[in-house]
């Protein structure tokens, strides 16, 4: 039986990781940490095979902090996260797994992330976790595995971020733009599962795990239409207009970009020699809407 310790309480991907793992309570014992306890520093980490840490902050509205919100962001993002992982080390933990993010690449004029593309954040949220993420792997040794996941948008059932804005107007529109964009996503199923095999397996190293297939946006906001049961017209529009969205000052522009632009990794960096892509696009979405 391995022992894991999620460390950040009542985070979205770490309650869905400990119920996964509950499913076989013969192979995994394991217990949470809340790190809003400021006495989390007395916490004795030694009796844990592996630490996953969830704890952070996301979904940072970046045009409307103050300057004390983003040091916060580093504060929670980048230092609680080296300190918990150097902790860890320090106490024979042999096994640390940090969950970065795609974000890091906000920032790169590559629309498709290939392993030759370098980090480039955009704002101060995907510097914290770029700034954590660099710092973390270089604790990694033999007797301490780091695995960095820098997954690109998780969601499922409870998730928040911009798919749970596109099931609510794939819901209620009567009419939705085609467009042809190609965007990485994750669903929270298909992580869970890659989380297990990177336990079960021992890794190290830094990973890319999407689903097996890349996201259209049109497509899934017609997918999510057709579960709801509401019909929606599908209508042409051009890339060239969707471009003009984009550039749009305020919530138009950035919800243009983040919808129907491109963002994807190369699909052969998220490889793996066991299949964790358990379900496809369609079945994510009826579990996810049904």
């Amino acid at each position: 039986m391995k022992r894991i310790l999620i460390t950040g309480a009542n985070s979205y991907v770490g309650i869905a990781v400990e119920k996964w793992l509950l499913k076989d309570i013969e192979n995994y014992k394991i217990d949470t940490l809340d790190m809003l306890d400021k006495n989390w520093r007395g916490f004795n980490f030694s009796s844990y095979d592996v630490v996953f840490h969830v704890a952070g902050i996301a979904h940072a509205d970046v045009g409307n902090v103050s300057e004390e919100q983003k040091q916060l962001y580093y504060k929670v993002n980048r230092d609680l996260a080296v300190e918990v992982a150097k902790r860890c080390k320090n106490a024979g933990v042999r096994q640390f797994i940090f969950m970065s993010s795609m974000i890091i690449y906000s920032g790169c004029k590559e629309n498709l992330i290939t392993k030759e593309v370098e980090p480039k954040p955009l704002n101060f949220y995907g510097d914290s976790k770029w700034q954590a993420d660099q710092k973390i792997r270089n604790l990694s040794d033999k007797g301490f595995r780091v695995v960095v996941v820098r997954p690109p948008m998780i969601y499922g059932k409870g998730s928040k971020g911009n798919y749970p804005e596109l099931a609510k107007l794939a819901g209620k529109l009567p009419v939705f733009p085609v467009v042809k964009n190609k965007r990485s996503m994750l669903h929270i199923d298909n992580l869970c599962e890659f989380i297990k095999l990177m336990i079960d397996n021992e890794e190290q190293g830094v990973f890319f795990p999407q689903n097996r297939e890349y996201t259209n946006t049109s497509d899934m906001v017609r997918m999510i239409a057709e579960v709801k049961g509401h019909k929606i017209l599908m209508i042409p529009c051009s890339n060239t207009l969707v471009r003009i969205m984009g550039k749009i000052p305020g919530k138009i522009g950035k919800l243009a970009t983040k919808a129907f632009g491109d963002s994807a990794y190369d699909m052969s960096m998220s490889e793996y020699k066991e299949n964790y892509r358990i379900y496809t696009l369609k079945e994510t979405i009826c579990i996810t809407e049904g």
